[in-house]
């Protein structure tokens, strides 16, 4: 028996949807839809400085606009709530505890000043600096659950050596050394935040997801989730990295690039339809260019046809 779909979107209520955030959404959607699977909604609200009131009503409402539904959220439910990663924070501690136990976690007590050198330095990964494992022998502290008491030194993952490669649906097979390649990650913050590696991986586990579709510019964190997911003992789920949308000068789009943000194109009177249609063109799945429902672009999805290059837009041709 074939298991059971269960795809997911997962945004960050730090500003307005763009064309990109919603490009990704709707592959994730329509592969989960064509299939057949549940596909779940997840807020991932972890930095409480960065989040904007309001932006989590804005997105979803957005979202649903476009014609997308999903059978799990913070909105709606579902067996594995809560949906919200900010009320989630019991969950990544026990797995942080489960990964001392390992011999996997050390405290990092370098400073901003220390990191600021390693960024000048000549060995860089795709992300930044490599983390070169200066704090890796002083070993966990005794007192690493006090978080928000300013004893509590950042904590970092120790990156098992070898190589990790996985078979993306979109980008193909994909290999990095984690160690030598980005050096040991930071699980959680001297602040007491947690990390979005951790997170992520913690709760794809936790919800039973096993189709990960996401933006391209993640790509280059999958390495370090799968080896959180082999630690944890959790399985790995198929990944496909969507290509990025980029600007008129070549640049990915950000949440600053307000002129094709989905709010603003609703309020200027785009029909969701027309966007679809745009949408699902810049994809493959259409030749050209038609107004229709999400739903209706459904039977026209298969891995094959997704376009493996990025789109570039031009806002006027939205307005």
């Amino acid at each position: 028996m074939s298991q059971t779909v269960r795809g997911r979107y997962a945004p960050s209520p730090t500003g307005e949807l763009h064309l990109g955030n919603v490009r990704t959404a709707l592959v994730a959607w329509l592969a989960t839809r064509a299939a057949g699977g549940v596909f779940v909604m997840r807020v991932e609200d972890l930095d409480p400085p960065r989040i904007l009131p309001g932006a989590e009503e804005r997105l979803l409402e957005d979202l649903r606009w476009l014609g997308l539904d999903w059978d799990e959220g913070p909105d709606v439910g579902g067996p594995y709530a809560p949906y919200r990663q900010s009320e989630r924070y019991p969950r990544y501690r026990e797995a942080l505890e489960r990964l001392a136990e390992a011999g996997r976690v050390y405290g990092c007590t370098c400073s901003r000043a220390d990191l600021r050198r390693l960024a000048s330095a000549p060995h860089q990964g795709e992300e930044g600096p490599i983390y070169p494992g200066i704090c890796r022998e002083r070993g966990l502290p005794m007192d690493f659950g006090a978080t928000g008491s300013g004893r509590c030194p950042a904590l970092r993952f120790l990156a098992a050596p070898g190589t990790v490669c996985f078979e993306d649906l979109l980008a193909g097979r994909t290999c990095e050394d984690v160690q030598s390649q980005t050096g040991d990650f930071v699980l959680r913050r001297a602040d007491g935040l947690y990390a979005y590696q951790l997170a992520v991986v913690v709760d794809d586990g936790a919800m039973a997801i096993n189709q990960v579709v996401r933006g391209a510019d993640l790509l280059g964190s999958t390495p370090r989730q799968i080896q959180l997911q082999e630690a944890l003992g959790l399985p790995r789920p198929a990944y496909a990295h969507v290509p990025l949308v980029l600007n008129a000068e070549g640049e990915r789009l950000a949440k600053r690039d307000q002129a094709v943000s989905i709010r603003r194109l609703r309020e200027g009177g785009s029909r969701p339809e027309d966007l679809i249609g745009e949408l699902g063109a810049s994809l493959g799945l259409l030749p050209k260019p038609e107004p229709l429902t999400a739903r209706e672009l459904v039977d026209t999805f298969a891995w094959e046809r997704v376009r493996r290059e990025p789109w570039r837009v031009a806002p006027p041709a939205f307005s």
